[in-house]
């Protein structure tokens, strides 16, 4: 159940930071399917899944909905870090982005 716990949050991030992890930046960006699952380790890596039915069901009860845009970049060694967007300009970069 803690592993699931882990898997949602990481998706819930996964889920904003996607498009910060494209192969080609200027290539074309593609949304997340519904009910998929992404997960983003601190390393860097990230991997996707598609539940079944019941493990998503039992994962939605754990979701949060992401109320903000949210960034995740990655250093030269390939450490994964969120950006803080709190603020409004950090909004308005990362909405900037995200189009």
């Amino acid at each position: 159940m803690h592993s699931i716990k882990l898997i949602v949050v990481a998706g819930l991030i996964g889920l904003s930071a996607a498009p910060a992890f494209a192969e080609d930046a200027m290539g074309t960006m593609t949304m997340m399917k519904g009910g998929q699952v992404t997960a983003i380790m601190p390393d860097g890596h990230m991997g996707t899944m598609m539940p079944d039915a019941k493990m998503g069901a039992e994962m939605m009860k754990m979701a949060k909905p992401i109320k903000h845009c949210m960034m995740m970049m990655t250093d030269a060694t390939g450490k994964a870090f969120m950006i803080d967007t709190s603020t409004k300009k950090a909004q308005a970069e990362c909405e900037k982005m995200a189009m």
